[in-house]
């Protein structure tokens, strides 16, 4: 099947130089565009079309390049260009905080503003809503201050940029680990331990286990030797401790700047433009949560305890009665293993990679209406050889007219060396229609680390990672479906406590039987996932659920600990590590190591949302569920593949963005104010009383 021509895709053959002199390239000609404005125009003449409309042209235009000249850093195997990539990075934030605080500008956007209250502009509901967020963010960024103030306001936020990027680079480039003996490697699958490398020296003998996620979850799962576990959970949690500083240090900029701007805390700053609006709302809901989970995790503990002492026993062994921070990944595994003969390694034969991706995008091509086709020829431009590139077209029409282009999606899926270390989705370039009514394709990328092939095995997905491909696809796509006329309003740049419920969403294809079946066949012998094996993935889907959740509410509790502080005296006198460890022991109720104080690790120095965006809006992982569960209840949990459904779902959702109120898109889907019914009743909870 021919398909039309596409537009050129993205270049990524950027150089340590060319990414620098490209990044003053166009933070010179954006700065020009705004000179430019605030000479030909004045509060008195200030009209949308001579203020508005060519920030935000620029913006787009912008955009086309920004991201990319960012992202090297994350995926580059040369480090001198990662570093160019960061310092790009640098040079870029330190540009957009000189233009949010650009006072000449602020009046001619403010003037416009005014003049909308008093009477309408003649512009589209997207362009209103440019015009009120614009000036929403000059608001917020000082603006209003006294000259001193600001200057201060300035400083504090450029300080964060440089701390969240050093943060970001120190996390990502961590390479620590722990050298092991075979024997006290007992347990952990044999192809994940062919992976490790191999000691010389005075290591001879030994296996090295990095902290990258395809050494460290099998570990924690799979290491039978109770110590080993804990050497392994103790160097995670102190691997980047040359964060901790970093992380004081922006706790307390974030209060002074807060309340620079007349709020009480950073956290009240933060919520005032999301969903949720105030601290006290997103505190009822995590405390409600907080009651209904934690009787269940009681009850999850106490049959975990009974599993471990019977465990120990058979390995010989002394039970201290305790169940510790290192053993719930383990003993999780092991009660699935034995009680609901649930295997994960096993489970993974069925879904080798390439096999499961193909699957993946079939659903979402029926869904959607897309339709995903790989590059393979000499046209195919990526950062690193592993990397796949798609061309996705919207499907061919049923009247005989031409396909049209959506975008492009590339999929870098295994670890290496200075490679960003979680599983995240990047907006590579935008979506927008530019002034001459031309459209501009977004291209998105899905980063993960998932384990490489090997000579004797492709690479294998657990369910627990099929689901993370879901979830980080499930951004891929309301990156390349949107369509909106402004790039700032594209895709995921939505608010933060609505940005997850889309891709939430897209995680219940992970718990059908249809859509398991379709995704399987077996690495050996092609075979579909057995029925049994499925019905056993299902009906453990909410096993130990209540203290997953409660995990996810420590970091949740822990966010608006450090960000909502009572006073200004509270940003130096709270210890962020303290209060880190004992939330988490009183909130996830798992024991902490016996005999040492309540430093024995540094999870905030590795916690990377706190310093990247999630700040007070850690909350929304869970706020957001509720919305995903509501959707995908009210609409497609009797026929999860009714395209029809799926459709409507891309239309009102995922093509708005931002570029309207996320609230109006939920009840435009919904037919109906949201509510938290069946995210209880997905967790076994019932309703909400």
């Amino acid at each position: 099947m021919t398909h039309p021509t596409p537009p050129p895709a993205p270049k990524f053959t950027h150089t340590p130089d060319s990414v620098i002199s490209n990044t003053k390239r166009i933070i010179e000609s954006s700065r020009t565009v705004q000179d430019k404005i605030t000479k030909e125009v004045t509060p008195d003449n200030a009209t949308f079309g001579a203020v508005l409309e060519p920030l935000a042209i620029d913006e787009n235009h912008m955009g086309l390049e920004a991201a990319i000249l960012g992202f090297y850093q994350h995926v580059s195997t040369d480090k001198v260009l990662r570093d160019a990539s960061s310092e790009a990075e640098k040079l870029l934030d330190d540009f957009g905080i000189e233009s949010s605080m650009r006072e000449d500008i602020y009046k001619l956007v403010s003037a416009v503003y005014k003049a909308n209250k008093e009477k309408p502009i003649d512009e589209s509901p997207e362009a209103r809503r440019l015009l009120e967020k614009m000036n929403q963010d000059y608001e917020r960024n000082g603006l209003g201050l006294s000259e001193s103030d600001r200057a201060r306001f300035k400083e504090i936020k450029k300080e964060l940029s440089l701390l969240s990027i050093d943060f970001s680079k120190r996390l990502g480039e961590e390479n620590g680990g722990i050298w092991f003996k075979p024997e006290e490697l007992k347990g952990v699958p044999e192809d994940v331990i062919s992976t490790f490398k191999k000691g010389k020296g005075e290591d001879e003998g030994k296996l090295f286990c990095s902290f990258k996620y395809p050494d460290l979850f099998p570990m924690m799962k799979y290491a039978v030797n109770p110590e080993t576990r804990k050497q392994v959970f103790l160097g995670n949690e102190n691997k980047c401790n040359d964060n901790v500083d970093l992380f004081r240090k922006a706790m307390k900029l974030r209060d002074e700047k807060a309340r620079l701007l007349g709020f009480k805390s950073h956290a009240e700053f933060q919520l005032a433009t999301k969903m949720a609006k105030t601290p006290a709302k997103v505190m009822e809901f995590l405390n409600d949560l907080r009651s209904r989970l934690q009787p269940g995790g009681k009850e999850e503990i106490h049959g975990l305890r009974s599993l471990k002492k019977a465990d120990l026993k058979e390995i010989g062994l002394q039970d201290d009665g305790k169940y510790y921070l290192w053993d719930h990944r383990y003993y999780d595994r092991l009660l699935l293993e034995k009680k609901y003969q649930l295997d994960a390694q096993k489970i993974a034969e069925y879904f080798p990679l390439t096999h499961t991706i193909d699957g993946m995008l079939k659903i979402f091509e029926v869904l959607f209406g897309l339709e995903f086709v790989e590059v393979t020829d000499d046209s195919k431009n990526v950062w690193h050889e592993d990397t796949k590139q798609f061309r996705v077209y919207n499907e061919k029409p049923s009247d005989g007219s031409e396909q049209t282009f959506v975008g492009w999606l590339y999929l870098d899926l295994h670890p290496r060396d200075g490679k960003y270390g979680h599983a995240a989705n990047f907006n590579l370039q935008p979506g927008f229609t530019d002034e001459n009514g031309k459209r501009h394709y977004p291209a998105t990328a899905l980063v993960c680390n998932f384990s490489k092939p090997t000579p004797t095995k492709p690479s294998l997905l657990k369910h627990d990672e099929v689901v993370t491909l879901f979830h980080e696809l499930g951004h891929g796509i309301h990156d390349l479906v949107a369509i909106t006329n402004y790039s700032r309003f594209h895709g995921t740049n939505v608010v933060r406590d609505f940005v997850e419920a889309p891709s939430q969403m897209l995680e219940n294809w992970c718990w059908t039987v249809s859509e398991l079946t379709s995704l399987s066949s077996h690495y050996k012998t092609g075979e579909s996932i057995p029925k049994d094996m499925i019905d056993n993935i299902i009906r453990t889907k909410n096993i130990n659920a209540s203290l997953f959740n409660l995990r996810q509410l420590h970091f949740a509790f822990y966010d608006m600990k450090v960000h909502d502080l009572a006073t200004p005296e509270d940003a130096e006198k709270v210890d962020p590590t303290s209060e880190y460890n004992n939330l988490r022991t009183d909130i996830t109720m798992l024991d902490p190591p016996k005999g040492m104080d309540d430093h024995f690790g540094h999870g905030e120095a590795t916690f990377g949302h706190l310093m990247g965006g999630y700040d007070a809006g850690y909350y929304g992982y869970l706020w957001s569920q509720v919305f995903s569960t509501d959707m995908f209840y009210t609409a497609f949990k009797k026929a999860p593949m009714d395209a029809a459904t799926g459709r409507r779902y891309r239309h009102a959702v995922l093509e708005k963005g931002g570029s309207r109120d996320e609230m109006d898109s939920l009840k435009d889907f919904l037919g109906r104010e949201p509510n938290s019914d069946a995210f209880f009743e997905d967790l076994g909870l019932g309703k909400k009383a």
